[in-house]
């Protein structure tokens, strides 16, 4: 047993096999090819890779922290969903938001109605639509309140951005409060010294805080995002573009309705650990690198 889930955790490419991934035939096949046993059903290798959830079918990309000063740029992320910045615990009138584009939502226009759901039958949406046009969807959340704003521009750009910044940073409570934290991410939109520039310029009361490279999970709008496609967005079937832009504004105020902050349980030192751990496996894979 113990060899076989050894044999289940090799890459296909260590053992000599042609293959991207391994399926529980081939971990058997393999195993009986390569002498290690005799006889062995795939129903007995699929038992025992599941006692300890091996799954050598599946996988999943990720990305190396490339950004030098990911921790630190991630930890400032982190502390402010806590309620603190550097070192500080926020005060009652300062505010976090969490900014994103959401680019290309298309308005397909159905060339036969949807029909509902009926006993024994799901709903049925026809496969052929015709292109409505597309907006490019620009949302910020107030992490600690739940509250949603958003706007449908043509496009992105620094433009679009800043009228977003514009419709929150103009009513209240952020207009009056001591700051207001703005999390995003190193899209054309809103990048470098130049963005940070413009933005504190035309609102003092702005924190701009950019996020490392490639690390969108940190920012919650991502997670808002993901709701919005799964229960507007999905299956997409609007009459004309104006109408994927009501709907849009029409959720963001449900949403408020039922929406209670993330639970947000990755803290600093969950962070810490993940890249003490992440530094491990590096110096496993590249000890040369390291030695250098």
């Amino acid at each position: 047993m113990v060899e076989i889930k050894a044999l289940a955790c090799e890459l296909p490419a260590t053992l000599g096999l042609p293959l991207s991934r391994l399926s529980v035939a081939d971990v058997a096949r393999h195993a009986r090819h390569s002498g290690l046993v005799a006889r062995i059903s795939d129903s007995t290798v699929w038992r025992w890779l599941h006692e300890d959830a091996i799954r050598p079918w599946q996988h999943r990309c990720w990305i190396f922290p490339r950004d030098p000063h990911f921790q630190a740029k991630a930890a400032r992320i982190l502390d402010l969903y806590a309620r603190c910045w550097q070192g500080q615990a926020l005060r009652e009138d300062e505010f976090v938001i969490s900014t994103d584009e959401k680019t290309s939502i298309q308005a397909r226009v159905r060339i036969h109605p949807s029909l509902p759901t009926r006993p024994g039958q799901t709903m049925r949406v026809e496969h052929e639509y015709a292109r409505g046009g597309a907006w490019a969807y620009l949302a910020a959340l107030d992490v600690h309140r739940a509250k949603v704003f958003g706007r449908c521009e043509a496009t992105t750009g620094i433009a679009p951005f800043e009228r977003l910044v514009d419709q929150v940073m103009s009513q209240p409570p952020y207009n009056e409060a001591r700051r207001v934290f703005w999390i995003m991410d190193n899209g054309s939109s809103h990048r470098g010294e130049a963005s940070v520039q413009r933005l504190t310029q035309a609102h003092p009361r702005l924190v701009p805080v950019h996020g490392p490279v490639h690390a969108s999970w940190l920012n919650q709008i991502e997670i808002y995002f993901s709701i919005v496609q799964r229960k507007v967005l999905t299956p997409n079937d609007f009459p004309c573009l104006q109408a994927v832009a009501e709907r849009l504004a029409n959720f963001e105020r449900y949403y408020e309705s039922i929406a209670h902050p993330f639970e947000w349980k990755f803290t600093r030192a969950d962070l810490n650990a993940l890249m003490a751990r992440m530094r491990s496996r590096y110096a496993e894979t590249h000890p040369l690198k390291l030695a250098a």
